[in-house]
């Protein structure tokens, strides 16, 4: 079986060994570079699993890289480490595509962790709230999600969706006209070994809007159940 692939962007060369010798150890292959040049040749190179991104590198920034990427159509998963306390940088992480994100200095066993729940929703395997084949593809209102293709498409505009994106409007869509917690939808969406981060899927839950709706702020198909969460309306 090949191993998964793993690309470390982190400019702390302490930090690059540590990691790529501890998730050597648990069967990835690591290619670990310190900016965002060595990245773009590296994923110019080659496919790559998961991106673990450092958001404070020297030249581009982390939060740069990233929009970049997502701008070109880069779909992998990618795992924000950030020494900063401002969550300002985490939602605005989140908003460009971001999958999950982990404070530094972090322990390795919980990144581990972290990376092992967003591969499983990237590949698909075992995610609760991940639709079947027989609604891998979904139309609602003038929208169209294509669950193979995870993207998502609206007036001839088509989005990819990140890992954590699909799973979430996944998880709505299974569920419609049902009311869902936070809670819940996190559980539906990340598994239960994601720890509850309720203003990820606040954030999450606008970007969708704003792929989705008319109106982002008065949503017609993912309505705000005040007091509890949110609810799918397919039509």
């Amino acid at each position: 079986m090949d191993k998964e692939r793993i690309l470390l962007v982190d400019d702390d060369p302490g930090l690059r060994d540590l990691l790529t010798r501890y998730l050597g150890r648990e069967g990835f292959e690591v290619k670990a570079v310190a900016d965002g040049g060595q990245a773009r040749r590296a994923l110019d190179q080659g496919h790559f699993d998961l991106i673990v991104l450092d958001l404070m590198l020297p030249g581009d920034d982390g939060l740069t890289l990233l929009r970049r990427w997502r701008a070109e159509g880069v779909p992998t998963p990618v795992i924000m480490l950030t020494a900063k306390g401002d969550e300002i940088d985490r939602i605005v992480g989140l908003e460009l595509g971001a999958d999950d994100y982990l404070p530094k200095p972090c322990n390795p066993r919980e990144l581990l962790a972290r990376m092992r729940a967003v591969l499983r929703r990237a590949s698909g395997a075992a995610i609760p709230g991940a639709p079947g084949d027989a609604d891998a593809r979904l139309h609602f209102g003038r929208c169209h999600l294509d669950g193979a293709a995870r993207t998502l498409s609206r007036d001839g505009q088509t989005h990819r969706l990140t890992s954590g994106e699909y799973a979430l409007l996944s998880a709505l869509t299974r569920h419609p006209r049902v009311p869902l917690t936070r809670d819940r939808l996190i559980s539906l969406a990340r598994g239960r070994d994601s720890d509850p981060f309720e203003r990820s899927i606040d954030v999450a839950i606008s970007k969708l809007r704003r792929m989705i709706e008319d109106d982002p702020k008065a949503p017609r198909h993912i309505q705000t159940v005040w007091g509890h969460g949110y609810v799918f309306v397919p039509d």
